[in-house]
């Protein structure tokens, strides 16, 4: 019964930094996506319009020669 505990916590104990590494990347990927699809409309709603037209061309200073 010992042998097999210790065999059990063994592996567990091996076998964490691969879970950790697997849950991580599954908790990045998720909230990758919630970012993603909460992001759009709060931009859209920040962002002014483009302006249709441009003003004139700004001049270029004199050269001092």
């Amino acid at each position: 019964m010992s042998a097999s505990m210790v065999v059990g916590s063994v592996m567990l104990y091996t076998r964490i930094p691969s879970l950790t590494k697997y849950y991580m990347s599954e908790l990045k990927l998720e909230l990758t996506k919630m970012v993603t699809d909460v992001m759009p409309g709060q931009i859209d709603d920040v962002m002014p319009e483009l302006p249709s037209a441009t003003g004139p061309a700004i001049e270029l200073p004199k050269s001092p020669f």
